[in-house]
């Protein structure tokens, strides 16, 4: 397989245009305040080393069979999904997992292939040329986060989002949100929102029956390890981006992290507000927006 020798980042699972013989003294994804270097110290992989430790399980939507969540085990990397769609116009891969075997290759075959890989962020970049080049799709990012890139694309195979939203396929809008990175992006397909980091569920959200008010369902956060908020203006931004569309579902960028109700739309404002709120900020914008 390509580049089954290149260097991996064992903590964030990115791969770099090194030989695994050659290690790196850091990795720059997990140098970023953002993330962070495990206890022990960096360590390096690659996919050759990583075939026959992990395996990746395929699981059906329980409320939709046209999607698949795809995860390794044991977890790899950050230890993210990735999430097949099923459309009428082609499958969709919207993030990455690092790990691909020929299982994954013959799963995904099996549903008819690729037609494009979309990735939210940088966290989630991983093998992405590597898996590109296997289903001979392109792999979408966004402009802003070009420079977090570690390898080289001779294949011509990256293409960059530039506007703020991009009907990928008919019907599967790219939408950038900003805040976690500045070109981070949701999915939006048939009334479903695909958040990865770029809203953040949190446990609250999962039971929301006859819950009081302040109960969150989401956070904003610059970093999620190390729990750095987003500023307001920031947090606002994702809503103005947000606004147009409407949902009744999100998919967050790990397992169990999936909220289907009618008034998601409304939930993902008020946990705007009140963490904006609790931040100190009484007078803000963000209050005088409704969810239409």
């Amino acid at each position: 397989m390509y580049g089954d020798n290149l260097l991996i980042c064992n903590a964030c699972g990115t791969q770099f245009d090194v030989p695994s013989y050659s290690p790196l003294k850091n990795c720059r994804i997990c140098d970023d305040p953002r993330q962070y270097v495990p206890p022990g110290g960096q360590v390096w992989t690659s996919l050759a080393k990583l075939k026959g430790r992990h395996e990746n399980r395929f699981e059906h939507d329980p409320k939709d069979k046209r999607i698949w969540f795809i995860t390794t085990e044991p977890k790899c990397g950050i230890g993210e999904r990735a999430i097949l769609l099923e459309t009428l116009h082609g499958n969709i891969l919207w993030d990455l997992i690092a790990y691909i075997d020929e299982a994954t290759i013959e799963f995904i075959n099996s549903k008819g292939g690729l037609k494009a890989i979309i990735i939210s962020h940088p966290h989630f970049y991983t093998t992405h040329l590597e898996w590109a080049k296997i289903f001979g799709c392109p792999v979408y990012v966004s402009i802003e986060d070009e420079k977090w890139l570690n390898r080289t694309d001779h294949d011509n195979i990256r293409k960059f989002i530039k506007v703020p939203t991009m009907e990928v396929l008919p019907g599967v809008t790219a939408i950038k949100t900003g805040g976690h990175f500045d070109g981070s992006m949701v999915l939006h397909w048939d009334s479903k929102l695909f958040i990865a980091d770029s809203l953040f569920t949190v446990p609250s959200a999962l039971y929301y029956v006859d819950r009081p008010p302040g109960t969150i369902s989401y956070a904003f956060m610059w970093s999620i390890p190390n729990m750095i908020p987003l500023p307001p203006s920031q947090i606002y931004g994702i809503w103005r981006a947000l606004k147009p569309f409407s949902f009744e579902a999100t998919y967050g960028g790990f397992s169990g992290q999936d909220v289907r109700s009618q008034d998601v739309k409304q939930r993902v404002l008020e946990s705007m507000k009140i963490q904006i709120r609790a931040q100190g900020y009484e007078d803000h914008e963000i209050f005088k927006e409704v969810c239409e």
